[in-house]
């Protein structure tokens, strides 16, 4: 527990009827960006950063309307005037029955500041929400608040809910698709009580440490690794005058969580609220910046999207998800993939290629150009024959012919490139000069000017960095001839930083070695005689005589969640066009983790590749069929590559029995010619596909349906054999 403040009292009414007559409130944290933006946010607060072409707090603030917030108090510090001038011209002031209004402070240098000051204003009358302006969610508060007012009336120490969601890190690399850390809570399924929340476990050890007391007082624990803390938190009063008692709190998680956790005194207690089907993410870093926008391109954030944000007039969802602004000028020759958003007022030269990027507004790009992965700011000039792939370029980037940014680059304002330069991976470039000391992302949520950041001119569409004029023209040996900026070197203990966080995938060679560097046989998580269950849930070790049906029935258990989670990877390799290689790895990491073998891995991948065909467009049996080719030869390799033997490969063929019988019968017409298109493609040998049918021979005629089917394939691969003796 912080240290007291003594004298000092909650302003807050006991009465949750009466609170319920206030109109609901937010507090929004615009200054909540880490170093883990730099250089960027040396110029540019992160909640003006664009996002899919659109500031990242106007989806925060977005949603907090539609969610039936009335009152958003946003508070800022970094940046301040940048974000208030952003506010007052835009349409937020003149929304009806929705008020935003700006908290100033040049002296807060932590979230705990910001909340002591806001509490000092006596604003906020009643629960409310509490938010930073770099989330992105669709979720609807009713059942969360209603929820939290339960709880309220029956325990005045129920003072927060949490918002989570289901997320299982990577076994490999132990971060969630955002880039964040793995993170362990412990909660309590009955009440939904969270007791215990880490988020830097010691992996090295294979363990992390509980309370004993949790296990005494609470008669089912389950410890979860498989959820993603929302950072969006319904809040009590007492939130508020807790951080004014404790002044030693700066962080919301690392010091105000963790600190009322394990205090057994006040009582007070923090609950969770799980979401399924609704969308809520941070972005806390470059990966997760491009995690984030690739689900608001396949519009997982519905109805907050680009055309629906911008207005229908204003860019257009073509097909294939792609968006067009009204005026964009496209050669014809230009080639513009999946998933791609193309801003208003560009310029796209001869047989340019972009596909998975964002392209901004006034933008012109030159000819035979190459763009893959990007996101590419507002006016920037990229001239002919220049090379982009998994970079991010902010506005005014001037990139000069024939220069080629490596995977992970990041440029900051105005950064020119010369001729012909090659900018190594996962650069960080900028007009400014490195800062002489590397600041810890363990502090602060907030960043101020003791900590290296420097208020800018606010000219979000103008020349932001024209203040800077001594510091624009770096060596010409560091971006090639004509090039102007710095590129920065990476600080002591950041080079995993810099491929875990980066906007470029992992690279193949960087997940076989984690892999090789992972010990294999990782001990069971144990505290003082307790195991943890497959399920997550903390049994004592009396209880390990359970009968064979329950081991068989968590084993069954165990293979659905393996086979959910092989089919989540399976799709984000096909919509964020992951190389195959990078995707066994991944499968093959999941095998580890869930103690599967591999003919396990081969069939959860076949029914992926199955489900993924029959949920694509097609109005006849030859569609489908097409839709089943497409897949099957695309992702070959990787159903091969765990396919070792004759065995496994008629465990496939059965697993395809299945699913036509069962989850996508519509395939059942079609089973013959996709057998024969599985034995064309040498995923399964004539041997396999012989001793399938050989082993149906005493079997009851309702087994002997596909056989049935499929009897002009087996004939004539019996006479192909029989041609061979």
């Amino acid at each position: 527990m912080g240290a007291q403040k003594k004298g000092a009292t909650a302003r807050v009414s006991e009465d949750p009827e009466e609170l319920a007559r206030h109109p609901l409130q937010a507090i929004l944290l615009a200054d909540s960006f880490t170093t883990k933006f730099r250089p960027i946010t040396l110029e540019r607060p992160k909640v003006l950063l664009p996002l899919v072409n659109i500031p990242m707090i106007d989806y925060t603030l977005a949603w907090l309307e539609s969610a039936g917030v009335e009152e958003v108090f946003v508070f800022c510090c970094a940046h301040s005037k940048q974000v208030i001038d952003y506010l007052e011209s835009s349409d937020w002031p003149s929304q009806p029955n929705f008020l935003v209004t700006t908290i100033e402070s040049h002296n807060s240098i932590s979230a705990g500041d910001a909340l002591r000051l806001i509490y000092e204003r006596h604003v906020i009358h009643g629960d409310f929400v509490l938010i930073s302006g770099d989330t992105v969610s669709n979720m609807s508060l009713t059942q969360a608040l209603q929820e939290h007012k339960e709880r309220r009336k029956k325990d005045a120490n129920a003072i927060m809910t949490m918002v989570v969601k289901q997320s299982k890190p990577s076994p490999i690399t132990q971060q969630s698709r955002l880039g964040t850390d793995e993170l362990f809570m412990a909660i309590n399924p009955d009440t939904k009580q969270l007791l215990c929340y880490e988020d830097k476990a010691e992996y090295s050890k294979g363990f992390i440490s509980l309370d004993k007391t949790l296990i005494a007082d609470n008669p089912s624990i389950v410890l979860h690794n498989d959820k993603q803390d929302c950072y969006i938190d319904i809040c009590s009063e007492e939130v508020l005058s807790l951080f004014t008692d404790n002044f030693d709190y700066q962080h919301l998680r690392r010091h105000f969580v963790k600190g009322l956790l394990v205090d057994d005194i006040m009582g007070y207690k923090i609950f969770t609220h799980e979401i399924h089907s609704s969308y809520a993410a941070r972005i806390d870093n470059f990966r997760s910046y491009d995690t984030i926008s690739k689900d608001i391109i396949q519009r997982w954030t519905y109805p907050f999207v680009p055309d629906i944000l911008c207005g229908n007039s204003a860019i257009k969802v073509e097909r294939q998800g792609t968006y067009r602004a009204s005026e964009v000028t496209l050669s014809r020759s230009a080639q513009i993939g999946p998933f791609t958003v193309i801003g208003q007022g560009t310029k796209i030269g001869n047989d340019t290629k972009i596909f998975h990027s964002v392209i901004g507004e006034g933008c012109t790009i030159g000819s035979n150009v190459t763009i893959e992965g990007s996101y590419i700011w507002n006016n920037v000039t990229i001239e002919d024959g220049c090379e982009l792939r998994h970079a991010i370029v902010c506005d005014g980037v001037i990139m000069k012919s024939g220069a080629v940014l490596e995977p992970g680059v990041v440029f900051s304002f105005k950064v020119v490139v010369g001729q012909q330069f090659v900018v190594p991976a996962y650069s960080m470039v900028s007009l400014l000069q490195q800062p002489t000391q590397q600041d810890s992302d363990e502090e602060l949520e907030y960043a101020d000017s003791s900590s290296g950041n420097v208020e800018l001119p606010s000219k979000l569409n103008g020349d932001i960095t024209s203040d800077l004029s001594e510091t624009r023209h770096g060596p010409t040996s560091e971006l090639g001839t004509g090039g102007v900026g710095y590129i920065w070197s990476i600080f002591e203990g950041g080079h995993d930083e810099e491929w875990r966080h980066s906007v470029a995938p992992i690279t193949t060679d960087k997940l076989a070695k984690i892999m090789l560097d992972k010990d294999e046989d990782e001990e069971l998580l144990t505290q003082d005689g307790n195991v943890l269950s497959p399920s997550g849930e903390l049994k004592s070790d009396s209880d390990g005589n359970d009968s064979e049906d329950d081991d068989n029935e968590g084993s069954r258990d165990d293979y659905v969640s393996f086979e959910k989670e092989v089919e989540a990877t399976f799709l984000r390799a096909v919509h964020e066009n992951v190389k195959v290689d990078h995707a066994i790895l991944e499968v093959n990491a999941l095998r580890l983790s869930y103690n599967m073998a591999s003919v396990d891995c081969a069939g959860a991948i076949f029914y992926s590749m199955m489900k993924l065909a029959v949920e694509s467009p097609h109005s006849s049996s030859s569609e489908l069929h097409r839709n089943a080719a497409d897949v099957i030869t695309t992702w070959q390799k990787l159903l091969k590559s765990f396919l070792h033997d004759i065995d496994e490969e008629i465990e496939v063929i059965l697993k395809f029995e299945e699913i036509c019988l069962e989850s996508a019968k519509e395939f059942s017409p079609l089973f013959a010619q996709i057998l024969h298109l599985l034995y064309d493609k040498d995923i399964l040998e004539e041997d396999a596909i012989l001793r399938w049918a050989d082993e149906k021979e005493g079997a009851d005629e309702s087994d002997k349906v596909f056989v049935q089917h499929a009897e002009k394939f087996l004939q004539w691969l019996r006479e192909a054999e029989e041609e061979e003796d």
